[in-house]
């Protein structure tokens, strides 16, 4: 048999047209024809609650003979917001990277269109929630698929007992388990009387008015209620309005009850307040009653979660969602889209949703009553009305509807509770939205 000895100069060209015939080859399903796929996923606050995840994307490498790497990036001190922008930042990273809310909107630009993934998703799991559409889209693509891990809906989580005694309110009975609500009376003028009521009983409502999400979330919902908007979907000014004006006017009443340190708290400070149970009334996913379940079982005996209080122009509800993206310069885009597939069947999502006690909740129209919510306890049946099952509330995020590039500084920057502290201490109402308004064109600009 004859051989033919390379030179070094006809080595090194054989050796880079292999290469690149490998980078440049499809997703083909085979023995480790995909290669790698390396994924970001963000650390769940729920202990447990990643294995689902790692468990569903394991049996799918293993059915396509993929080598898959899983990196759970936290967001304390905000690592994953730093992960998402130096990966964007050096055009290299994780084929697949959770963002939360406004982050595929902020990196628009550099993320790989899932129409193809989300245009069969939404045959099998139905629309996705208004909110979701309004993170997710851009000008008829969308930019990430939905996450349902992560996202939540931050209502109001009441203690029965407390709300029974103090406001004379049974939220078991206006929001029933396994039952539509019965909640017409739950308007922001109970809310207020209630508000006042457990103050006086020595039990504050637990809102804080911080610069954290929490808060924000909570000023967004209400503002929203009152049709109250500080730009609008069309990127005008909206802040001098009497919606705005009334949202405040409420807002200076509310402080007026809650805990003097307020203005001060961050994401945690709520949770505290309930588990500590020196609150009636706290604004969260069931997080925080999953932390008293294990600390302080007397008091998640007592909780309920449910809807929030309607205004004079609906009943609001913050809804967080987290998304999947897959940046333009992944080297895998194929197996990305083919795992997100996979994560984002029925009976997936259902085993990431159980693992994360209820805490998740994904966006689909049709997957809004799983038994999770109905079994969860104790007491049996206080997360049913948790997802929202019989649409009873309109899901929004603050500072919607304006445009969300300039809607994620409204919201980064603290804008509306800073105005609620502003006249709640004492600055004229024309100065406070004037402040506003100042804020806002700065946005606009940037």
């Amino acid at each position: 048999m004859s051989r033919r000895k390379l030179s070094r100069r006809q080595f090194v060209a054989a050796t880079a047209l292999s290469s690149a015939a490998l980078i440049t080859a499809p997703y083909v399903r085979g023995a480790h024809a995909a290669g790698k796929l390396s994924i970001g996923f963000w650390d769940h606050w729920v202990p447990g609650a990643n294995k689902a995840s790692t468990d569903i994307v394991n049996a799918w490498a293993e059915k396509e003979k993929v080598e898959v790497q899983i990196d759970y990036i936290p967001s304390q001190g905000n690592k994953n917001l730093l992960t998402i922008a130096a990966e964007a930042q050096a055009k290299s990273g994780h084929d697949i990277l959770a963002m939360p809310t406004w982050w595929p909107h902020a990196q628009a630009e550099l993320l790989e269109p899932m129409n193809d993934v989300m245009e069969g998703l939404i045959k099998q799991n139905g629309e996705p929630n208004g909110t979701v559409k309004y993170l997710g889209q851009s000008k008829g693509k969308w930019l990430a698929v939905p996450a349902s891990v992560g996202s939540q809906i931050k209502g109001p989580c009441s203690r029965i007992d407390l709300m029974k005694q103090h406001a004379g309110i049974d939220v078991k009975a206006l929001y029933p388990a396994g039952a539509p609500p019965k909640a017409d009376s739950w308007t922001l003028e109970t809310f207020l009387k209630a508000a006042e009521a457990c103050q006086k009983g020595g039990v504050p409502f637990g809102i804080g008015l911080g610069e954290t999400s929490d808060n924000v979330d909570t000023a967004g919902a209400i503002f929203q209620s009152f049709g109250a908007a500080l730009v609008d979907e069309k990127g005008n000014l909206t802040v001098k309005t009497d919606a705005v004006r009334q949202a405040l006017e409420f807002y200076k009443k509310l402080i007026s009850f809650l805990p003097p340190d307020a203005g001060a708290w961050d994401d945690s400070s709520n949770n505290k307040w309930l588990v500590s149970g020196r609150g009636a009334l706290i604004m969260n996913p069931p997080s925080a009653w999953a932390v008293a379940k294990r600390d302080a079982p007397q008091v998640a005996e007592q909780c309920w979660t449910h809807g929030f209080p309607a205004g004079p122009k609906g009943r609001y509800a913050p809804y967080l969602s987290y998304f999947w993206g897959t940046w333009s310069f992944s080297k895998n885009k194929e197996a990305a889209k083919s795992v997100l597939r996979a994560l984002s069947q029925a009976d997936a999502i259902e085993k990431m949703c159980v693992a994360s006690g209820g805490y998740d909740l994904p966006c689909y129209e049709k997957l809004t009553t799983l038994k999770v919510w109905q079994e969860e306890g104790p007491p049996k049946g206080t997360l049913y009305h948790y997802p929202n099952p019989h649409n009873h509330q309109t899901l929004s995020i603050a500072a919607a509807p304006a445009p969300p590039k300039i809607a994620q500084q409204i919201y980064t920057q603290a804008t509306l509770t800073k105005m609620c502290l502003r006249y709640s201490k004492g600055e004229a109402m024309e100065k406070v939205l004037a402040w506003a308004e100042g804020e806002c064109e700065g946005f606009m600009r940037s």
